[in-house]
């Protein structure tokens, strides 16, 4: 079963202002999302995200949820460890 993977409008751009060689890892890792969304290393979030998980991909994590009933992945956040998970104002 393949999964849809869809970056909302803040994952493209967080997608598009990584270094070039991260852009390569985090394209890959989103593609192999579409076979599997849990692949190995990947962990729930806990707190307002239900749903939420997150794969690390070097030093940037991908954030997404999971919907099996429509079979989506939807990313909402690319971002480096450091800042992803702040609160923004």
């Amino acid at each position: 079963m393949t999964f849809n993977v869809e970056l909302s409008r803040a994952a493209e751009r967080d997608l598009l202002g990584l270094p070039s060689s991260m852009i390569h890892r985090v394209d890959a890792a989103l593609s192999r999302m579409k076979e599997e969304p849990r692949p190995v290393g990947a962990l729930k979030l806990h707190g307002k995200t239900e749903n939420g998980w997150r794969v690390r991909v070097g030093d940037y994590r991908i954030l997404y949820t999971i919907d099996v009933g429509t079979m989506t992945v939807r990313v909402y956040r690319i971002e480096h460890r450091q800042s992803v998970y702040k609160k923004r104002k």
